[in-house]
Order: C-alpha cells, then sequence, then structure tokens
C-alpha cells in the first residue's frame, strides 16, 4: 500500500491526491511518497525529520520525495541515505516516473507552459474536494522561494476544470475548494483571457448539483469586477476568503515587492464585507521581515483589527536561499518570534470575538467528521461547529448556534 505524506498548502493536497492516483495507476507497492513544502526553512526541516522517522518504522519501504522543496533543492535530499527517489513537482504527476532507475529526476520547472487537469474524482476522508485550476507564479516577492519550484503563471483550461467539478459533484463532494500558486491570476494566459469571477460564474451556471465553492488564497489587488459581481450574486460562492497580505506596513510591502499598499487590503475587505456583510477574511502575515522595525510591527498588528482579520496564517520570517529578502539586514530570531507570537494572541481575540458574535444565529454546516460524542462542521464562513446528533460526513445540517469557545462554536440541529 502506497501511503502519502503532505506537507504545506492546497495545492499540495490536491496534487498528493493526483499522486495517490498516478502511483496506483504505476502499481506502486509499499512506498511512502512525501510531498513537500518550500515556503519557510522549518517546513523544509520537518519534511526531512518525517523522512527519517519513517525509514526508522518502515525499514524496507521505498520512499520517495516529491514536491516544492524536492524541486528547489533535490541534491539535499537525494543526499539522504533514507530516501531512494527524489521526483521535482512535474515529475510526480506522471505514473512513469515511479519506476525509473535514476536517483533523481527533476527537471526545469520554468520550461513548463501548460498546467492540466489532474482528473482528481476522490478525496480520502474528506467532505470537500480541492480543485487545481492554476499553478506557478509571475510575480517575484523578495521572500519567495515559490515561482522556482512551480514555474510561471499558467490555467488550467475552462473546459476542464467544469468537467472536473461535474465529476466531483457527481461523485458525492458538496463543496470544492478552487486552489492555485496565484489563483486570481486565473485565465491571463489562455484563449480569451478568461477571469477567475468568470470561472466562478460557470462552474455554478454549468454544475448546478454542487451546494458550495469556496476559494483558497487570493491576491486582493488582482481581485476584478467580474469577481466582485461574483461575490455579491452567488450564494453558493462561499463568503470566506482568505489573503495573500503579509504586511500591514507599506514600506514592508515595498521591500517585500508586493503590489498592493496597506489601504488596498482594508478596501477590500470593506468593499466586500457591504457586498456579503456575512464574510471572513483570513490573511497570511509574515512576522520579522527583514527591516521591520517596532512601528512596521504595529502597523501589521494594527491591520487585523483596521481590515476585520479572523483566521491567521502567522509565518515568522525565515529567510530562504537564493531569494533578495535573505540579503537583506535580518530582525534578530528572538524579536521574530516574539513579534509572531504577538500577531497569533491577535488573531486569536479576532476569532473568539467572531465566534461569541455568532451566539443565537442559524447556521448550515457541511459535516465533516462524526462522533460518538458529537460532530463537527464549518458554516459558510468557515466557522467550524460542534453538535450533538446523528450526522454523516459530507451531509449539510441546519443548526443553531447556542455558544461558542475561543475558536468554536457550540450548535444544535435545528428540528
Amino acid at each position: 500500500m502506497t501511503q502519502i505524506v503532505t506537507f504545506g498548502c492546497r495545492l499540495n493536497a490536491y496534487e498528493s491526491e493526483a499522486i495517490r492516483a498516478r502511483a496506483n495507476e504505476a502499481g506502486l507497492k509499499d512506498a511512502i511518497i512525501f510531498n513537500t513544502c518550500a515556503v519557510t526553512g522549518e517546513a523544509v526541516r520537518q519534511s526531512r525529520q518525517a523522512i527519517r522517522k519513517a525509514r526508522r518504522e518502515n525499514p524496507h519501504s521505498k520512499i520517495i520525495v516529491t514536491g516544492c522543496a524536492a524541486q528547489t533543492e533535490p541534491g539535499s535530499y537525494a543526499q539522504m541515505g533514507e530516501v531512494d527517489l527524489v521526483l521535482g513537482n512535474i515529475e510526480k504527476l506522471d505514473a512513469k516516473s515511479y519506476f525509473i532507475n535514476e536517483r533523481v529526476r527533476v527537471n526545469d520547472i520554468m520550461s513548463i507552459r501548460e498546467t492540466a487537469s489532474q482528473m482528481v474524482d476522490s478525496f480520502e476522508g474528506r467532505a470537500r474536494a480541492f480543485l487545481q485550476v492554476q499553478n506557478g507564479c509571475d510575480h517575484r516577492c523578495t521572500f519567495c522561494i515559490i515561482p522556482y519550484a512551480r514555474g510561471n503563471s499558467r490555467s488550467v483550461g475552462t473546459g476542464e476544470v467544469i468537467a472536473e467539478a461535474r465529476r466531483l459533484a457527481e461523485a458525492g463532494f458538496p463543496e470544492i475548494v478552487l486552489t492555485g500558486v496565484d489563483l486570481t491570476s486565473y485565465g491571463h494566459d489562455l484563449p480569451g483571457t478568461p477571469s477567475l469571477g468568470a470561472l466562478i460564474r460557470k462552474i455554478l451556471k454549468l454544475v448546478p448539483e454542487l451546494k458550495r465553492l469556496r476559494l483558497s488564497s487570493i491576491d486582493s489587488i488582482e481581485a476584478d469586477e467580474e469577481l466582485l459581481r461574483a461575490i455579491a450574486e452567488e450564494e453558493r460562492l462561499m463568503p470566506h476568503f482568505h489573503l495573500s497580505a503579509q504586511s500591514g506596513d507599506d514600506m514592508i510591502l515595498k521591500r517585500m515587492k508586493r503590489r498592493h499598499a496597506r489601504k488596498d487590503t482594508i478596501a477590500f475587505c470593506d468593499t466586500v464585507r457591504r457586498l456579503r456583510p456575512d464574510v471572513a477574511f483570513g490573511a497570511d502575515l509574515i512576522a520579522g521581515f527583514p527591516t521591520e522595525t517596532d512601528a512596521m510591527f504595529g502597523n501589521s498588528h494594527a491591520l487585523i483589527d483596521d481590515a476585520g482579520l479572523t483566521y491567521l496564517h502567522v509565518f515568522p520570517f525565515s529567510p530562504r536561499k537564493g531569494t533578495p529578502a535573505a540579503r537583506m539586514p535580518q530582525v534578530a530570531k528572538p524579536v521574530v518570534k516574539e513579534r509572531a507570537a504577538r500577531l497569533r494572541a491577535k488573531g486569536e481575540q479576532a476569532l473568539a470575538s467572531r465566534m461569541n458574535a455568532m451566539a443565537g444565529s442559524a447556521q448550515t454546516l457541511l459535516v465533516e467528521k462524526a462522533g460518538p460524542d458529537f460532530n463537527t462542521g464549518r458554516t459558510n464562513c468557515f466557522a467550524q461547529a460542534r453538535f450533538t446528533g446523528a450526522a454523516q460526513p459530507g451531509a449539510m445540517v441546519r443548526v443553531r448556534v447556542t455558544g461558542a469557545t475561543s475558536s468554536q462554536l457550540i450548535a444544535e440541529p435545528l428540528q
């Protein structure tokens, strides 16, 4: 049996299911495949630790390493005695790669011009499915290694996306999450340059059986009028948007080579909140970027309230070799750690406040897990809720929120 160990983003989660399918096509047996992440040095360290542990516990299994870290530093994984095969991000999606004689097969990711639909029809143990519609990135943020792991931006054709969305809906998934490295750049490389908003409308029109459509991380500065209209008019597009904000300070944003200013993040959140009052926002924030002063950090800390952010992914800055930010004056590690902790604490306060504000409301949950004591599910705005009663993963249940913890709603089924 082949085991897949996934690190990192939702796109990796999607591709892990594609890897599972390709490994099954190849007839691969007794193997452990690590689909790695390169976004931080810590993610790379964790993958190495997991590989060593897997070898100790599975001395006879074939260990294959792939994903973004394998793409950007294949030699370092090939030097690990525990590893049998290293595959790049393109090679991992080809069934033939799993039986090559070479120890390393990692080709030039920048030579790839197309992203094909992977025809993923199932996701083990999940109530929702991920659907890759875009890959790669044309931007070169000074802290980011991912373009060198994923290549330049490229989109999956609209027809292929709709066909896969239909397959997933017919397979019983009530919710689909559209994923990509730079999701809001979708379509610029396709004939007619369809936008992400246009894609959303087509999916919802042509796959009427799909109950929920959700977006993974978006770059708000790329949100066009068509996407805003979809947010306003398409009730099946879930009101939860995770923003690639990174900082709340204009000078740091310039040094990151981001394309937005602090005011742009706030304006986007204000606009969407007018269109969908029940919306919730998440955001990626980096703590301790090189040259960040206390005042600059304070602007990021204040952004949580100023933009109304709820779900935070906080990253202590980690220099990635080969990026411009790694050569900038670094903030002391203890300061980086302390600032990250302050951002997380502020995020926890914001989440608790939102949970409490939802008390008494009626919500529709997508059941994720069913248990003997209680079940868990997610609301439209991605709040996690706990409730009792009979339920099955993947079911849609109406509940009344009766209370909340700091991170979870307490609910009871509506009769």
